[in-house]
């Protein structure tokens, strides 16, 4: 057998990487080191095995042996400490004997084109090596015939086919009978579309038939040349000479899915943009074929499974289809790496190590011993200070940073409208929203035409609009193209007309039906919001365990692993508004570790839950109890003289410390409102000098804003802002707020004089205006939360109960998991992206719903002043809810399953730093966390990235090493955070970039080995270049998440859940009841299950008690699941909501 004389990294730090040649010589990579193969028999082996390596050998056509994917995943297997790998060359495979070819104890060997696969064979035979993909199998997989039979024996969904094989010796099975737009094979009908494929799988000339219905013709597949994959063909006929396979055409709408196994029980998909679609091959700007990212289904994770145990290829590629809510093997590749994924490099190295390990250390009497992963089963230490196992994280996040929101709101009457409105089914439900491009571009088309008219007849009618006509059509031909993002119109049918409001209802009274038109634009998630939202995925990797052993060097890699191993059931929802599902993509980029543009991630992962109110609201649709509060809130704002003590009474019930704070800033509010005001006028003088000068001429705002489009901006807040009667509209307050907040933050380049000065004070109304719209006493904020987020409050209840039950989808078959110590178990993840009312609702319900009383648990007190102390849920705010299960305790007891509640206020604001509310820290620091104060290795160190995009000097090592820094772009700038034990507040750095991380660039403050291990999580997330961005604007860090409680029962929350969802239950009822008397059509509004998960079959009814404690199980751990198949579906008016398990 081979030897070789190193043991673990040379000196240098090189892989033990060699190219094997004839005579058993192998050469490195690196020249220094020329090491000797022993010689083909093996005389020269040592007794002294202590420096014994085990040699994995390369054995395929140099093309494939020099390609990116296996040069990574070698270098990486390089590694472990015992394993050398060798590379057989080309030379050697095509013109030598097998007994002159390198040896090797494990060997990695496939076919492809030219390859000797008979020699493979032999030298197999010969040597007995290890095989990771069998030989003899290879031969079946070069034949669709035989793939599709072992297919059929393993009980995998194939389309359904029929082979013709043009074989003299079996006349019997070339029956084929064409018709214009049918085939008959065998006696098998096919009707056009349908799939001709050679039976030979090196024959990549695939050929779809369309029907004649469709324009007939076909396409015909190719192996990618360029840019192209296929090109139609006006031929209809079917190929006459050849083999050929017959198949139904599955619609998939476009996406192919490809799954890549390593051994049984991993694998990584994603989808790429069908061949067959226009024969395009998709590329990024680096000319790479864009692939989206693809979660597998629990049948697909079985399929995955199936299909490399029956061919006996530990590393193998397929394809799937998914169509009609089903997933069909379309074609099984064999060996085949995923390109373009430093995690999948890393997994599948260590897969594969642990493999070779496994098998061969005890034979060669190497001290290894199989590690006991601690990512195969998520336990940590509590708060407690007791061992218990994550079962499940909840949370509910705002969007990340956007354009300032703008709204024009007009009465409509003109029949077009109303035609528009019944077109697209209006009527319904009384009220429509138009954001696809062709029906913005209808709203346009009548505001022209009413324009025109306007113009010709001078009609009295539409003369009172004329400015909102035209402010309608100037926002919809803003950009030269529609996008939904962008702009959007609501139309709401109002029986008897408008009442007049304010100076924004400037139309006379007028008998009749009539619409209220809103024209709503902006709010799209800017390249910061971007950055926020994918960093903090990221970051919240760390909240999930694992990431121990070769992976501790990458935070987070537990929560990567857990998820490519299947035993992760993520969710992810967002509502309807541009913004949030971008936000929603962007965190799923960061917390998946996926690569590319967010729009297939979006398409991919997202579901959208704008159906049933789960995370959407309509904020022109105000509740009583909303009315009646904005009616207070403006009386109490329009009083010209400082507040007095009853103001306070009043405004703020509650007492909390930061509503106190503004309203002491703010003293006299009408004063402050003309101050407001005056600085606005200031703002736009300024603005509009900086339009005359010259050298502003070209000037670029962020996000491609132009100083028209600003000018635009605050023109119409000042105009808004003081009405006619010389009153401040309040509404206008948040909007003021919003823009300049956002003009401090990205357009500081400006230096306008005085912004601070508006920022400051409508922060300070801003403050008192939008958390008490949303209730002044804590009956009204609950209120008004319970009609805001009713459905969400169930919905988490949902998933709390659902995580324990004992479900059969979203795991694999208890069978199938060796190795893990809990079979069926799963982390269940369900992610909620939502707006500003979800959350300010959310929070009051655990604020003010009576989950825990503060006279009587200290914690929950401190937590309450925490709360109360700040001031703004900014973008980004989080709620997050994690469940805990302890496997000691019985399984009826209630401390069996622990819940713990934390919360963060989202991104810091400007000027934020000096005073900023205190909390305790994220899971304050039990026994075991102080034990591990000095690991510098701890997850929650945030400052080490994960590897998807570092540089790998060292991917995979058993010891622990110091953080990787990501590569920086040239040119751009980079806010990095620093952090130590006497400032939580994180300072902005700008560092000048370079190609490579220089080591003078490693500020100490990032290594926090300072930090007590639950403050390392409080590291700023927005660490690497902004791409996209405009000018050198700063991404501004997030607060970490506080605990605001850490000993929860899962019986006590559950039953404080349901009591909210009862004490909303009576007004939602009546609310929605008097909805539906007034349009008798109204349709019932549902969501989509997601097809390709089963749904109970019954829905759980969350209003009703349970037969037994929630917390009660009555299996065994090891059939304790989180799962659940999609999407919610609401199955009734009224309040008592149903969903589908999910």
């Amino acid at each position: 057998m081979s030897k070789s004389s190193g043991q673990g990294l040379s000196n240098s730090g090189l892989p033990k990487f060699l190219i094997g040649s004839e005579g058993g010589e192998s050469r490195e990579l690196d020249d220094k080191d020329m090491r000797n193969i022993s010689g083909p028999y093996g005389e020269d082996e040592e007794d002294d095995q202590a420096e014994r390596q085990i040699v994995v050998g390369i054995c395929s056509m140099m093309k494939k042996s020099n390609s990116k994917p296996m040069t990574e995943i070698m270098e990486r297997l390089c590694k472990f400490e015992y394993i050398t790998v060798v590379i057989f060359s080309e030379e050697v495979i095509l013109s030598e004997p097998v007994e002159k070819w390198p040896l090797c104890d494990c060997l990695i060997s496939f076919h492809s084109k030219g390859f000797p696969l008979d020699k493979a064979v032999g030298y197999a035979k010969l040597r007995n090596p290890l095989l990771i993909n069998d030989l003899n199998m290879q031969y079946f997989i070069q034949d669709r015939r035989e793939v599709y039979r072992i297919l059929q024996e393993e009980g995998i969904d194939l389309p359904r086919y029929a082979v013709l094989n043009r074989d003299p010796d079996r006349p019997e099975e070339c029956n084929l009978v064409e018709s214009e737009d049918h085939v008959e094979v065998n006696g098998e009908v096919f009707h056009k579309p349908f799939v001709e494929k050679p039976v030979s799988a090196e024959d990549h000339n695939v050929y779809i038939y369309y029907p004649t219905s469709a324009g007939g013709g076909s396409q015909r597949l190719f192996r990618k040349i360029g840019s192209r994959s296929s090109v139609y063909s006006p031929e209809s006929t079917v190929r006459k000479t050849g083999s050929y396979i017959y198949e139904e055409f599955m619609p998939t709408d476009g996406t192919d899915v490809k799954v890549y196994t390593v051994g049984p029980d991993y694998a990584h998909a994603e989808a790429r943009k069908s061949p067959a679609l226009d024969g395009k091959v998709e590329r990024d700007s680096e000319g790479k074929e864009i692939r989206y990212p693809v979660m597998l289904t629990a049948m697909e994770k079985l399929v995955a499974r199936k299909v490399c145990l029956a061919f006996k290829q530990t590393v193998c590629g397929f394809d799937l289809l998914r169509a009609n809510g089903h997933s069909f093997v379309c074609d099984v590749n064999g060996f085949s790496f995923v390109k373009n994924s430093m995690k999948y490099y890393d997994d599948c190295a260590k897969v594969l190590g642990n493999m070779v390990m496994r098998e061969l250390a005890p034979q060669f009497h190497i001290p290894w011993s199989i590690p006991m992963e601690a990512e195969d089963i998520p336990i940590v230490p509590t708060t407690s200070g007791t061992m218990m196992e994550l079962r499940c994280v909840i949370a509910v996040i705002r969007h990340g940073d956007r354009t300032p929101k703008q709204k024009m709101k007009m009465e409509v009457r003109n029949a077009l409208f109303f035609e528009l409105f019944e077109k697209y089914g209006g009527y319904k439900s009384g009220k429509l929203k138009l954001k696809k491009p062709k029906q913005l571009q209808e709203v346009l088309d009548i505001a022209r035409q009413l324009l025109a008219e306007l113009v010709l007849h001078n009609d009295c009618e539409i003369e009172e609009k004329k400015s909102k006509l035209e402010q309608l059509k100037t926002v919809l031909e803003m950009y030269g193209h529609f996008s939904g993002i962008n702009r959007k119109v609501q139309l709401t049918y109002l029986p008897n007309g408008q009442p007049k409001a304010s100076s924004e209802e400037e139309d006379s009274l007028k008998d009749g039906p009539s619409l209220l038109l809103v024209l709503k634009w902006g709010g799209e998630l800017t390249p910061a919001g971007r950055v926020q939202a994918e960093e903090l995925g990221r970051a919240f990797r760390c909240m999930y365990p694992g990431g121990q052993g070769d992976y501790a060097g990458f935070p987070g890699c537990g929560l990567l692993r857990l998820h490519s191993t299947y035993r992760h059931d993520l969710k992810i929802y967002a509502s309807d508004e541009g913004r949030v599902q971008m936000t929603a993509a962007a965190f799923a980029k960061g917390l998946l570790a996926l690569e590319g543009e967010l729009t297939p991630i979006l398409v991919q992962m997202v579901k959208s839950a704008n159906m049933n109110g789960l995370l959407d609201s309509d904020s022109d649709s105000l509740t009583d109890c909303q009315q009646r509060v904005k009616a207070r809130l403006h009386e109490i704002m329009q009083k010209n003289k400082d507040f007095s003590e009853e103001d306070y009474n009043k405004l703020a019930p509650t007492g909390s410390p930061s509503l106190v704070n503004s309203m002491r800033v703010i003293a006299n509010p009408v004063k402050t409102c003309d101050q407001v005001h005056t600085l606005i006028k200031s703002l736009t003088c300024q603005i509009c000098k900086r339009l005359e000068d010259p050298k502003s001429a070209d000037l670029q705002l962020y996000h491609s804003e132009t100083l028209e489009l600003m000018l635009q901006r605050w023109s119409k807040l000042e105009r808004d802002f003081r009405m006619k009667n010389c009153r401040y509209d309040i509404s206008k307050i948040p909007d003021i707020y919003d823009c300049v907040k956002y003009d401090t933050q990205h357009n500081s380049s400006l230096s306008l004089e005085d912004t601070l000065e508006l920022f400051r004070l409508s922060r300070a109304l801003a403050d008192i205006i939008i958390p008490q719209e949303y209730g002044i006493t804590k009956a009204e904020k609950l209120d008004i939360a319970s009609a805001y987020c009713l459905p969400l409050v169930k919905k988490i209840q949902l998933d709390l109960q659902r995580t324990h039950e004992d479900e059969a989808v979203n795991k694999l078959h208890p069978l199938y998991s060796r190795g893990v110590m809990s079979p069926g178990r799963h982390v269940r993840t369900r992610l909620y992206f939502t707006s500003e009312s979800h959350v300010h609702s959310l929070l009051s319900i655990f604020r003010y719903g009576g989950l825990l009383d503060e006279q009587k648990d200290e914690q929950w007190k401190q937590a309450m002043d925490y709360l109360s102390a700040v001031t703004e849920l900014n973008y980004m705010t989080q709620i997050v809810i994690m469940l805990y299960e302890d496997n000691n305790k019985d399984p009826s007891s209630e401390e069996r399953f622990h819940v713990e509640l934390h919360f963060s206020p989202g991104v810091k604001g400007c000027k934020d730093e000096d005073n900023a509310p205190m909390g305790f820290g994220f899971r304050p620091a039990s026994s075991e966390n102080h034990e591990k104060q000095t690991n510098q290795g701890s997850l929650e160190d945030l400052s080490q990235d994960e590897p998807d995009r570092a540089v790998l000097t060292e991917p995979i090592n058993i010891q622990r090493k110091s953080p990787l820094i990501r590569n920086r772009k040239a040119g751009s700038m980079e806010a990095l955070s620093e952090s130590n034990t006497t400032s939580r507040g994180l300072a902005y750095r700008i560092l000048p970039s370079s190609s490579r991380q220089s080591p003078e660039i490693k500020p100490s403050g990032l290594e926090l080995l300072s930090m007590p291990p639950v403050k390392r999580f409080s590291v700023s997330y927005a660490r690497h270049p902004t791409n996209g961005f405009e000018g050198c604007s700063l991404v501004p860090s997030i607060y970490p998440l506080e605990t605001l409680h850490n000993s929860l029962s899962l019986k006590q929350v559950d039953e404080f859940l349901t009591a909210c969802c009862k004490n909303g239950s009576q007004s939602q009822f009546k609310r929605l009841k008097s909805l539906s008397a007034m349009f008798e059509s109204h349709s019932q509004p549902s969501i989509d299950v997601d097809s390709q998960e089963t749904p109970m079959s019954t829905p759980v009814q969350l209003n009703q008690p349970a037969a037994k404690p929630i917390w009660y199980t009555g299996d065994p751990p090891s059939t304790v699941s989180s799962a659940g198949p999609s999407s919610p579906s609401v199955a009734e008016s009224s309040s008592n909501f149903e969903f589908n398990n999910e």
